[in-house]
């Protein structure tokens, strides 16, 4: 027995998945980052803890109230299907949106951490030459944490790709639609497939060293990398 047609689909469906989740997130995250390392607002506390959540819920605690949220009985699922004449669960659209959720802890928290590490000589250096506060942003903090950023991206792209709860609770299993990796392998288990699951968890085993890897590369190059002061 070999791996299917549609467990090649289910994973490419994953990928996608975690593809856009990951834009997604590192849009949100950056500018969010910058803002609770800075923010002096009782409200900071609070976003942090929000977001950090996931971290410590049951993905399907996570998965049935982002279900009961996205539903048509309730403003927002109400809200989107009268916009888009179409529902958010049981749809690509989202497993996106509840995957950002699942998975915004995991790329926030190295972007912050490689925003705090940005030596502050550089900050006080680039406002001494007449940069503004969203110059400074952009042309000094985010390039200095490009390798944070990064790994922030690709351990959100790989815990979007491990996830299991979270989608079968918001998207089940439509094949070609919400049917991805992990839940096309927990159809296969309950089959009985196991040779076919065997096959395709190695293959998602590979896939998730090689982005552990990836990711552990980064972490030494940044370790590596001399940090530049001006003073």
């Amino acid at each position: 027995m070999q791996i299917t047609a549609e467990l090649f689909y289910a994973l490419w469906l994953t990928i996608k998945l975690a593809f856009v989740s990951t834009l997604v997130l590192l849009l949100i995250c950056v500018p969010l980052a910058h803002w609770v390392n800075n923010t002096r607002s009782k409200w900071g506390v609070v976003v942090e803890l929000l977001v950090t959540l996931p971290i410590v819920l049951p993905p399907t605690v996570i998965g049935f109230y982002l279900l009961l949220l996205f539903s048509p009985q309730y403003v927002l699922g109400q809200t989107w299907l009268y916009v888009f004449d179409s529902s958010l669960v049981f749809s690509f659209t989202g497993l996106v949106a509840g995957s950002v959720i699942y998975s915004l802890p995991f790329a926030l928290q190295p972007i912050q951490t490689a925003f705090k590490q940005v030596d502050d000589t550089l900050l006080e250096a680039a406002t001494a030459l007449g940069a503004t506060p969203k110059q400074v942003f952009w042309t000094v903090i985010v390039p200095t944490a490009r390798y944070g950023i990064l790994s922030g991206a690709l351990l959100s792209f790989a815990h979007t790709m491990g996830e299991f709860g979270v989608v079968l609770m918001l998207g089940g299993s439509i094949p070609h639609e919400t049917k991805v990796a992990s839940i096309a392998l927990y159809d296969e288990v309950q089959k009985l497939n196991y040779v076919v699951a065997h096959q395709f968890a190695l293959l998602l085993l590979v896939l998730s060293a090689l982005m552990l890897a990836l990711i552990i590369g980064l972490q030494r190059v940044k370790a590596q990398k001399p940090r530049i002061r001006l003073f």
